[in-house]
């Protein structure tokens, strides 16, 4: 389903939205006959197809080594991550996108071909109290009632583990100052992530996953108002399985468990944790991304457990998807079963090496790998994987995976043929179809962790940031995928 979008953006005097569209998506300007997919990078995108997806079409859009003409001292740093894509009037785009390992956060100007022509930053390292920005959120009044705004959560490195909502169009003469959401709580934020605007009329429900592992888990957190656009007078509520004695080790393939999400009166991070673990929530292994089915409803959800070692004896070790149905009338019930397993290694998902960012479509979800090192099965010694999981068959294939071992990536000196498997991660996959015109559009990144310059060091602008990465970072345009 397509429909019309227009949006206007007046940078100069604030922002102005006029839209004409019940659908989800923030399609605007209508000048997608301009757009011509091609490279743009003097890097190589160092990606391999799997079977069955060697029709699609993969281009380099933008790396941390390029030169962009309006802002020849903009570099695209590093860990580049969550990214979210809005139309201008004037033809061009807007490309909001985390740039994790440097605690900030970047607009990227495309012209109206669809390529970058100027970078900037719009959060610095001292805004985020060098705290890293992992995946993001884009929210459009289209999709969400409210906005724009962008969504980011404090993960690691600094203190500042809070949501982070940023003005897509906000003056870079204030980078240095970050806008907070207190209501929402301290995690170790991967993302925070609104429900579509039709999925409970009238509310405003932001779910966030805690990229933790502690006690208290890893939980799946629930911000909640009876506001449309409120992110700041609602109540915060954490998932709980009916059953308490049920952990996440004792749920079985195939079964569902009825959840409640208890309310939290905490709101500092150790307080919260606590309070998780005095009310039974549910711990899980890191949660990471989560997102919502495009399927009418908009409230069935997926999201990311990571895994890791340590409490693997309750918890998932390797990864797995969980899929969490939302009662029609009430979001503090539902139903949640594991989804995709990396744990069964006799399952469809026994390739899983710590799958970390989800994209979920109408009928497919899109599974980005950041694998920790396991190599203790044959089955997880792959570099990091795309996956594609059809939500209505089941069936599951591998799309691409890094490609960092390859005569292009070492000959380049992008990588060296001691690079283990895992180094590099695959992340930030945004659905951009309707942005640019073309069914099956995607953006993906490639972290490339092995790929050290000092030129990438300190990008944003904060000053000698020693703490920041040199690490490069790859952003692709992926064609021919499904919806």
């Amino acid at each position: 389903m397509k429909k019309s979008i227009k949006f206007i953006a007046l940078l100069s005097a604030g922002l102005t939205i006029s839209c004409s569209s019940d659908d989800n998506s923030n399609s605007g300007a209508d000048n997608t006959q301009h757009v011509e997919l091609k490279n743009h990078s003097v890097t190589p995108h160092l990606l391999t197809t799997h079977p069955s997806f060697e029709h699609l079409s993969i281009y380099s859009l933008l790396s941390s080594e390029d030169t962009l003409p309006e802002s020849p001292n903009f570099v695209y740093g590093s860990m580049a991550d969550g990214c979210g894509l809005l139309n201008n009037a004037d033809g061009t785009y807007t490309l909001i996108n985390n740039i994790e390992a440097d605690y900030s956060i970047a607009r990227i100007t495309l012209d109206k071909t669809f390529k970058p022509v100027k970078g900037e930053y719009i959060l610095n390292s001292v805004a985020t109290g060098n705290t890293a920005q992992c995946s993001g959120s884009l929210v459009t009044p289209e999709e969400h009632g409210f906005g724009p705004l962008y969504l980011s959560g404090g993960e690691w490195g600094g203190n500042s583990t809070n949501v982070f909502a940023t003005n897509p169009f906000k003056d870079v003469a204030a980078a240095s100052t970050a806008t907070t959401l207190p209501a929402m709580g301290q995690w170790t934020i991967e993302n925070a992530v609104p429900l579509h605007k039709n999925a409970y009329s009238g509310k405003t429900i932001v779910l966030i996953g805690d990229d933790s592992h502690g006690d208290a888990g890893g939980q799946l957190v629930m911000y909640k108002s009876d506001v449309v656009g409120d992110l700041d007078n609602g109540k915060l509520y954490a998932l709980k399985m009916v059953n308490s004695d049920i952990k996440d080790n004792d749920m079985t393939d195939g079964n569902e468990y009825d959840v409640e999400f208890v309310e939290l009166v905490e709101s500092t991070y150790d307080a919260l944790n606590t309070e998780c673990v005095s009310k039974n929530v549910m711990a899980f292994n890191r949660v990471e991304d989560i997102d919502y089915r495009k399927d009418g409803s908009y409230r069935e959800i997926y999201f990311n457990a990571t895994g890791r070692t340590a409490y693997n004896d309750t918890r998932s070790k390797y990864g797995r998807v969980y899929r969490l149905i939302l009662d029609e009338s009430n979001p503090l019930t539902g139903k949640i079963r594991i989804e995709l397993d990396g744990d069964d290694l006799a399952g469809k998902a026994k390739n899983f090496h710590s799958p970390d960012n989800i994209l979920v479509t109408e009928n497919y979800a899109y599974i980005q790998e950041d694998p920790n090192g396991y190599d203790d099965d044959v089955n997880k010694q792959h570099d990091a994987y795309l996956y594609q999981y059809n939500l209505n068959t089941k069936e599951m294939k591998v799309v691409l995976e890094s490609a960092q071992r390859t005569p292009t990536a070492i000959d380049g000196g992008y990588a060296s043929y001691n690079d283990r498997w895992g180094k590099w991660e695959l992340t930030g996959m945004i659905d951009i179809s309707e942005n640019v015109g073309i069914e099956g559009t995607f953006l993906l990144i490639q972290q490339a962790h092995s790929w050290k310059n000092d030129a990438f060091l300190n990008p944003d602008g904060a000053g000698n940031n020693q703490d920041s990465s040199n690490e490069g970072s790859i952003l692709t345009v992926i064609q021919g995928l499904e919806l």
